[in-house]
Protein backbone atom coordinates (compact mmCIF):
# COMPACT_ATOMS: atom_id res chain seq x y z
CA UNK A 1 0.00 0.00 0.00
CA UNK A 2 1.52 3.32 -1.08
CA UNK A 3 1.62 6.17 1.42
CA UNK A 4 2.36 9.88 1.06
CA UNK A 5 5.39 10.93 3.09
CA UNK A 6 7.82 13.81 3.55
CA UNK A 7 11.55 13.73 2.80
CA UNK A 8 14.48 16.17 2.85
CA UNK A 9 16.06 16.19 -0.60
CA UNK A 10 18.61 18.09 -2.66
CA UNK A 11 18.39 18.55 -6.43
CA UNK A 12 22.11 19.32 -6.79
CA UNK A 13 25.12 19.72 -4.47
CA UNK A 14 25.21 22.97 -2.52
CA UNK A 15 25.01 24.71 0.83
CA UNK A 16 22.53 24.06 3.61
CA UNK A 17 20.00 26.15 1.68
CA UNK A 18 19.89 23.38 -0.95
CA UNK A 19 17.94 21.17 1.47
CA UNK A 20 14.20 21.15 0.77
CA UNK A 21 11.26 19.22 2.19
CA UNK A 22 9.34 17.43 -0.57
CA UNK A 23 6.34 15.12 -0.75
CA UNK A 24 7.15 11.55 -1.79
CA UNK A 25 5.24 8.33 -2.35
CA UNK A 26 6.48 5.24 -0.52
CA UNK A 27 5.33 1.84 -1.75
CA UNK A 28 5.64 -1.74 -0.55
CA UNK A 29 9.02 -3.39 0.05
CA UNK A 30 10.39 -5.74 -2.57
CA UNK A 31 12.48 -8.86 -2.07
CA UNK A 32 15.15 -8.29 0.56
CA UNK A 33 13.65 -4.96 1.61
CA UNK A 34 11.65 -3.47 4.49
CA UNK A 35 9.49 -0.38 4.95
CA UNK A 36 10.30 1.51 8.14
CA UNK A 37 8.49 4.46 9.74
CA UNK A 38 11.04 6.69 11.45
CA UNK A 39 10.71 7.98 14.99
CA UNK A 40 14.12 9.69 14.77
CA UNK A 41 16.84 10.18 12.14
CA UNK A 42 20.55 10.69 12.84
CA UNK A 43 22.57 13.67 11.55
CA UNK A 44 26.22 13.04 10.64
CA UNK A 45 29.12 14.73 8.90
CA UNK A 46 28.88 12.26 6.03
CA UNK A 47 25.51 13.88 5.25
CA UNK A 48 27.36 17.17 4.75
CA UNK A 49 29.83 15.44 2.42
CA UNK A 50 26.90 14.15 0.37
CA UNK A 51 25.20 17.56 0.33
CA UNK A 52 28.31 19.47 -0.78
CA UNK A 53 29.34 16.92 -3.39
CA UNK A 54 32.60 15.94 -1.67
CA UNK A 55 31.26 12.40 -1.99
CA UNK A 56 29.60 12.16 -5.39
CA UNK A 57 26.05 10.78 -5.28
CA UNK A 58 23.27 10.46 -7.87
CA UNK A 59 20.80 13.35 -7.86
CA UNK A 60 18.18 14.17 -6.71
CA UNK A 61 19.21 12.77 -3.33
CA UNK A 62 17.40 12.20 -0.05
CA UNK A 63 20.06 12.59 2.64
CA UNK A 64 20.66 10.62 5.82
CA UNK A 65 22.47 7.41 6.74
CA UNK A 66 20.86 6.29 10.00
CA UNK A 67 17.49 6.09 11.65
CA UNK A 68 15.26 4.22 14.08
CA UNK A 69 11.57 3.41 14.07
CA UNK A 70 8.98 0.70 13.52
CA UNK A 71 9.06 -1.86 10.71
CA UNK A 72 5.77 -1.56 8.79
CA UNK A 73 6.27 -4.32 6.22
CA UNK A 74 8.90 -6.79 5.07
CA UNK A 75 9.59 -8.13 1.60
CA UNK A 76 10.18 -11.66 0.39
CA UNK A 77 13.23 -13.35 1.88
CA UNK A 78 13.51 -11.15 4.98
CA UNK A 79 13.57 -13.47 7.99
CA UNK A 80 15.29 -11.46 10.75
CA UNK A 81 12.62 -8.74 10.98
CA UNK A 82 8.82 -8.60 10.95
CA UNK A 83 6.13 -5.92 10.90
CA UNK A 84 5.87 -4.23 14.31
CA UNK A 85 9.52 -4.70 15.26
CA UNK A 86 11.48 -1.80 16.71
CA UNK A 87 14.49 -1.36 14.43
CA UNK A 88 17.53 0.81 13.75
CA UNK A 89 20.17 1.03 11.06
CA UNK A 90 23.19 2.70 9.54
CA UNK A 91 22.94 1.89 5.89
CA UNK A 92 23.64 2.62 2.27
CA UNK A 93 21.98 4.04 0.23
CA UNK A 94 21.21 7.40 1.88
CA UNK A 95 17.59 8.28 2.52
CA UNK A 96 16.99 8.52 6.28
CA UNK A 97 15.81 12.15 6.33
CA UNK A 98 12.16 11.21 5.86
CA UNK A 99 9.04 10.08 7.66
CA UNK A 100 9.16 6.58 6.12
CA UNK A 101 11.16 4.71 3.48
CA UNK A 102 11.67 1.39 1.74
CA UNK A 103 15.27 0.18 2.08
CA UNK A 104 17.53 -2.91 2.01
CA UNK A 105 16.93 -5.09 5.07
CA UNK A 106 20.45 -6.47 5.46
CA UNK A 107 21.75 -3.48 7.44
CA UNK A 108 18.64 -3.06 9.59
CA UNK A 109 18.69 -4.73 13.00
CA UNK A 110 16.13 -5.15 15.75
CA UNK A 111 16.49 -2.43 18.39
CA UNK A 112 16.45 -3.70 22.00
CA UNK A 113 13.55 -2.46 24.13
CA UNK A 114 16.01 -0.89 26.59
CA UNK A 115 17.23 1.60 23.94
CA UNK A 116 14.86 4.41 22.93
CA UNK A 117 14.38 5.57 19.33
CA UNK A 118 16.35 8.81 19.64
CA UNK A 119 19.31 6.97 21.13
CA UNK A 120 18.99 4.28 18.46
CA UNK A 121 18.96 6.82 15.65
CA UNK A 122 21.90 8.71 17.13
CA UNK A 123 24.06 5.69 17.92
CA UNK A 124 24.10 3.47 14.87
CA UNK A 125 26.46 5.17 12.42
CA UNK A 126 28.62 6.77 15.09
CA UNK A 127 28.56 3.79 17.47
CA UNK A 128 29.30 1.27 14.74
CA UNK A 129 32.10 3.55 13.56
CA UNK A 130 33.60 3.55 17.06
CA UNK A 131 33.18 -0.24 17.12
CA UNK A 132 35.05 -0.91 13.89
CA UNK A 133 37.79 1.57 14.82
CA UNK A 134 38.53 0.38 18.36
CA UNK A 135 37.71 -3.29 17.84
CA UNK A 136 38.60 -4.03 14.21
CA UNK A 137 41.12 -1.41 13.00
CA UNK A 138 44.13 -2.19 15.14
CA UNK A 139 47.89 -1.53 15.04
CA UNK A 140 50.55 -4.18 14.70
CA UNK A 141 50.25 -6.45 17.75
CA UNK A 142 46.79 -5.13 18.61
CA UNK A 143 45.82 -2.94 21.55
CA UNK A 144 46.13 -3.94 25.20
CA UNK A 145 44.89 -2.25 28.39
CA UNK A 146 47.23 0.61 29.23
CA UNK A 147 48.07 1.48 25.61
CA UNK A 148 47.82 5.11 24.53
CA UNK A 149 45.67 6.00 21.51
CA UNK A 150 45.11 9.44 19.96
CA UNK A 151 41.57 10.34 18.90
CA UNK A 152 40.86 13.61 17.10
CA UNK A 153 37.53 15.46 17.47
CA UNK A 154 37.03 13.66 20.76
CA UNK A 155 33.98 15.77 21.67
CA UNK A 156 32.11 14.94 18.47
CA UNK A 157 29.46 12.27 18.04
CA UNK A 158 31.93 9.46 17.31
CA UNK A 159 34.51 10.88 19.69
CA UNK A 160 32.40 10.89 22.85
CA UNK A 161 31.37 7.29 22.20
CA UNK A 162 35.00 6.34 21.55
CA UNK A 163 36.17 8.03 24.77
CA UNK A 164 33.80 5.89 26.81
CA UNK A 165 34.45 2.67 24.89
CA UNK A 166 38.22 3.10 25.08
CA UNK A 167 38.00 3.57 28.85
CA UNK A 168 35.89 0.39 29.12
CA UNK A 169 38.64 -1.44 27.20
CA UNK A 170 41.33 -0.08 29.53
CA UNK A 171 42.88 2.11 26.83
CA UNK A 172 44.44 5.47 27.68
CA UNK A 173 42.75 7.77 25.17
CA UNK A 174 44.28 11.15 24.36
CA UNK A 175 41.57 13.29 22.79
CA UNK A 176 41.85 16.52 20.82
CA UNK A 177 39.21 19.23 20.49
CA UNK A 178 38.99 22.86 19.42
CA UNK A 179 37.99 24.54 22.70
CA UNK A 180 38.45 24.20 26.44
CA UNK A 181 34.75 23.35 26.84
CA UNK A 182 35.00 20.51 24.33
CA UNK A 183 38.15 19.23 26.03
CA UNK A 184 36.21 19.12 29.30
CA UNK A 185 33.48 17.11 27.54
CA UNK A 186 36.02 14.57 26.32
CA UNK A 187 37.52 14.21 29.80
CA UNK A 188 34.08 13.82 31.34
CA UNK A 189 33.37 10.96 28.94
CA UNK A 190 36.51 8.96 29.69
CA UNK A 191 39.45 10.51 27.86
CA UNK A 192 42.56 10.36 30.06
CA UNK A 193 43.99 13.52 28.49
CA UNK A 194 42.51 16.25 26.28
CA UNK A 195 44.51 18.59 24.06
CA UNK A 196 43.10 21.89 22.79
CA UNK A 197 44.50 21.94 19.27
CA UNK A 198 43.62 25.65 18.94
CA UNK A 199 46.09 26.66 21.65
CA UNK A 200 48.39 23.67 22.28
CA UNK A 201 51.06 21.86 20.27
CA UNK A 202 49.41 18.48 19.74
CA UNK A 203 52.58 16.58 18.82
CA UNK A 204 54.59 17.99 21.73
CA UNK A 205 51.79 17.19 24.20
CA UNK A 206 51.42 13.62 22.87
CA UNK A 207 55.17 13.06 23.24
CA UNK A 208 55.06 14.50 26.76
CA UNK A 209 52.13 12.29 27.79
CA UNK A 210 53.70 9.13 26.34
CA UNK A 211 57.20 9.73 27.68
CA UNK A 212 58.50 10.54 24.22
CA UNK A 213 57.33 7.28 22.64
CA UNK A 214 54.26 8.39 20.70
CA UNK A 215 51.04 6.41 20.36
CA UNK A 216 50.39 3.05 18.72
CA UNK A 217 47.43 4.33 16.71
CA UNK A 218 45.78 7.60 15.70
CA UNK A 219 42.09 7.69 14.79
CA UNK A 220 41.64 10.77 12.61
CA UNK A 221 38.23 11.81 11.28
CA UNK A 222 39.27 15.44 10.74
CA UNK A 223 41.47 15.02 7.67
CA UNK A 224 43.49 17.83 6.11
CA UNK A 225 44.04 19.95 9.23
CA UNK A 226 45.32 17.13 11.46
CA UNK A 227 46.93 14.59 9.12
CA UNK A 228 50.57 15.69 9.47
CA UNK A 229 50.26 16.08 13.24
CA UNK A 230 48.76 12.60 13.40
CA UNK A 231 51.73 11.04 11.61
CA UNK A 232 54.15 12.90 13.88
CA UNK A 233 52.35 11.58 16.98
CA UNK A 234 52.92 7.90 16.11
CA UNK A 235 55.62 5.61 17.43
CA UNK A 236 57.58 3.44 14.93
CA UNK A 237 55.32 0.87 13.22
CA UNK A 238 52.31 2.88 14.40
CA UNK A 239 48.99 2.89 12.55
CA UNK A 240 47.45 6.01 11.04
CA UNK A 241 43.67 5.51 10.62
CA UNK A 242 42.20 8.26 8.43
CA UNK A 243 38.46 7.66 8.52
CA UNK A 244 36.95 11.08 7.74
CA UNK A 245 37.46 14.52 6.20
CA UNK A 246 35.69 17.04 8.44
CA UNK A 247 38.27 19.74 7.57
CA UNK A 248 38.64 18.67 3.94
CA UNK A 249 40.33 15.79 2.11
CA UNK A 250 43.93 14.83 2.92
CA UNK A 251 46.36 16.07 0.22
CA UNK A 252 48.27 13.49 -1.87
CA UNK A 253 50.94 11.71 0.19
CA UNK A 254 54.46 10.68 -0.77
CA UNK A 255 54.73 7.11 0.52
CA UNK A 256 58.33 7.80 1.47
CA UNK A 257 56.94 9.92 4.30
CA UNK A 258 55.72 6.75 6.02
CA UNK A 259 59.19 5.19 5.96
CA UNK A 260 60.90 8.40 7.08
CA UNK A 261 58.62 8.70 10.10
CA UNK A 262 59.20 5.15 11.33
CA UNK A 263 57.80 2.45 9.00
CA UNK A 264 54.28 3.66 9.66
CA UNK A 265 51.10 1.92 8.54
CA UNK A 266 48.27 3.88 6.90
CA UNK A 267 44.67 2.85 6.24
CA UNK A 268 41.54 4.63 4.98
CA UNK A 269 38.66 2.38 6.12
CA UNK A 270 34.92 2.91 5.73
CA UNK A 271 32.07 1.71 7.90
CA UNK A 272 30.16 0.29 4.96
CA UNK A 273 32.94 -2.11 4.01
CA UNK A 274 32.50 -3.58 7.48
CA UNK A 275 28.70 -3.66 7.11
CA UNK A 276 28.79 -5.50 3.77
CA UNK A 277 26.94 -8.58 5.08
CA UNK A 278 23.96 -9.03 7.38
CA UNK A 279 26.01 -11.32 9.61
CA UNK A 280 28.78 -8.76 10.11
CA UNK A 281 26.23 -5.99 10.70
CA UNK A 282 24.45 -8.06 13.35
CA UNK A 283 27.69 -8.99 15.12
CA UNK A 284 28.84 -5.37 15.26
CA UNK A 285 25.42 -4.13 16.37
CA UNK A 286 25.21 -6.79 19.08
CA UNK A 287 28.50 -5.57 20.56
CA UNK A 288 27.34 -1.94 20.38
CA UNK A 289 23.97 -2.73 21.99
CA UNK A 290 25.68 -4.72 24.74
CA UNK A 291 28.07 -1.97 25.79
CA UNK A 292 25.32 0.69 25.65
CA UNK A 293 22.89 -1.50 27.61
CA UNK A 294 25.61 -2.12 30.23
CA UNK A 295 25.87 1.63 30.88
CA UNK A 296 29.59 1.72 30.04
CA UNK A 297 28.81 3.80 26.95
CA UNK A 298 26.10 6.46 27.08
CA UNK A 299 24.90 8.07 23.85
CA UNK A 300 24.77 11.87 24.26
CA UNK A 301 21.77 13.14 22.23
CA UNK A 302 22.35 16.86 22.69
CA UNK A 303 20.29 18.46 19.88
CA UNK A 304 16.90 17.70 18.37
CA UNK A 305 15.57 19.35 15.21
CA UNK A 306 12.34 19.11 13.27
CA UNK A 307 12.68 17.43 9.87
CA UNK A 308 12.07 20.81 8.20
CA UNK A 309 15.03 22.26 10.13
CA UNK A 310 17.63 19.92 8.63
CA UNK A 311 19.40 22.93 7.13
CA UNK A 312 19.88 24.42 10.59
CA UNK A 313 21.23 21.08 11.82
CA UNK A 314 23.78 21.06 8.99
CA UNK A 315 24.77 24.66 9.68
CA UNK A 316 25.34 23.94 13.36
CA UNK A 317 27.38 20.84 12.54
CA UNK A 318 29.60 22.66 10.04
CA UNK A 319 30.12 25.58 12.44
CA UNK A 320 31.34 23.12 15.12
CA UNK A 321 28.52 24.26 17.41
CA UNK A 322 27.44 20.74 18.28
CA UNK A 323 28.69 18.43 21.02
CA UNK A 324 27.68 14.79 20.94
CA UNK A 325 24.83 13.64 18.70
CA UNK A 326 22.02 15.41 16.87
CA UNK A 327 18.77 13.92 15.57
CA UNK A 328 15.87 14.96 13.34
CA UNK A 329 12.35 14.24 14.62
CA UNK A 330 9.96 13.51 11.70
Amino acid sequence: MATHERAVRIQAPGGAEALEVVDVTVGDPGAGEIRIRHHACGVNFIDVYHRTGLYTMPMPLTLGMEGAGIVEAVGEGVAHLKAGDRAAYASQPPGAYCTARVMPAKCVVELPDAIDFETGAAMMLKGLTAQYLLRRTLPQGGLQPGDHVLFHAAAGGVGLIACQWAKALGLRLIGTAGSSAKCEQALAHGAEHAINYSSEDVVARVREITGGKGVKVVYDGVGKDTFDRSLDSLRPFGLMVSYGNASGPVPPLNLGTLSAKGSLHLTRPTLFTHLATREATQAMADELFAIVSSGQVKIPVERRYALADAGQAHGDLEARKTVGCSVLIP
